[in-house]
């Protein structure tokens, strides 16, 4: 989800670590789904709801991360200054519930948790935070001894935290209220190559939920690694040939697993065996018109949600504009 060999600058996220390999990288002639173009960008109409399939996020926002919990609302998290921006999916309106603490503390993934609460990923700053989008409340729960936090996925009893740059992940316990307890570091070891830039990003979990599904953009060209969340060890998922060089945020639906390819300005789309061991390529989702570099998705209903991180600016500033846009689910 960020660039650059120096993950030191605030905007570290998108070019380098994925390296600007062309739509080539990946299979091509796969299906052009998904998207009404810009023109067909929907519009309020007094008070009915238009549930738009454009909508624009605040301009210098820097989007990354995009969580949907248990109602109509979308959260982006900042890179810019780490705040999150809710947006009403019913109307596109949106504002700032929580406010960051400067571009030394980004956000970057997130997630919702059933409680409502929202784990934040801090990037260069290596904080694991909680929000609450309700009060504003921001608390970090713990700094790591890390390089990048990147990408965050909750799971029973535990959310894991990806590091881009070091050949580990963060373990957060949760108790039965979804309370953060320790913090501790999972080092990840078998199929895992760590590569000298970004490597690790976007973390799911396997269809049955035994273990983990971690984006690894180096080994073999970029693919999917399986992570016993026991031990750290990784086994490639054989994707039947297919690769994940530009490999961002996932998201699995039952047993298929949406996977962002930022730069090349797509959404990959796996139907996975139930163990996540394996995997086949059923479609390729893209929209020229309105994608412009998306990084993660979330899903409501029959639709997937994608900010438009737009790495391809080479020096954003407070007047950049930013947007999300929706797509079919498959």
């Amino acid at each position: 989800m960020a660039h650059s060999n120096r993950p030191d600058r605030p905007l570290a996220r998108g070019v380098g670590r994925r390296g600007l390999l062309g739509a080539g990288a990946a299979l091509g002639g796969a299906a052009l789904l998904g998207g009404l173009g810009g023109s067909a960008q929907a519009a309020e109409t007094g008070n009915r709801p238009s549930w738009p399939r454009q909508f624009p996020l605040p301009n210098g926002f820097q989007p990354e991360g995009v969580t949907i919990g248990r109602s109509p609302h979308a959260y982006f998290g900042s890179i810019a200054h780490g705040s999150v921006y809710r947006v009403d999916l019913a109307t596109g309106r949106g504002r700032t519930v929580v406010q960051g603490q400067g571009a030394d503390h980004p956000t970057i993934g997130l997630k919702i948790l059933d409680s409502g609460a929202l784990l934040l990923c801090g990037g260069i700053s290596n904080e694991l935070r909680i929000a609450d989008p309700r009060t504003g409340a921001l608390r970090t729960l713990a700094t790591v001894d890390g390089y990048f936090v990147n990408d965050v996925i909750p799971t029973p009893g535990a959310a894991w935290f990806t590091d881009s740059f070091k050949p580990q992940l963060y373990r957060l316990a949760l108790d039965r209220h979804q309370r953060p307890g320790a913090v501790t570091t999972l080092p990840l070891s078998g199929d895992w190559v760590q590569g000298p830039d970004f490597t690790a990003n976007g973390i799911e979990r396997t269809p049955d939920g035994a273990a983990l599904l971690v984006v690894n953009a180096y080994a073999d060209g970029g693919t999917l690694m399986r992570v016993d969340p026991g031990t750290g060890r990784a086994t490639a998922v054989d994707l039947g040939g297919a690769k994940i060089p530009n490999g961002d945020g996932l998201l699995l639906l039952g047993r298929t697993l949406y996977c962002v390819q930022q730069q090349q300005n797509a959404i990959d789309v796996f139907a996975l065996d139930r163990a996540g061991t394996r995997g086949r390529l059923i479609t390729r989702i893209t929209d020229p018109e309105r994608f412009r570099i998306p990084t993660t998705v979330a899903a409501w209903g029959d639709r997937l949600y994608l900010p438009n991180a737009r790495f391809d600016v080479p020096e954003p500033g407070p007047d950049t504009t930013y947007d999300a846009v929706v797509v079919d689910r498959i």
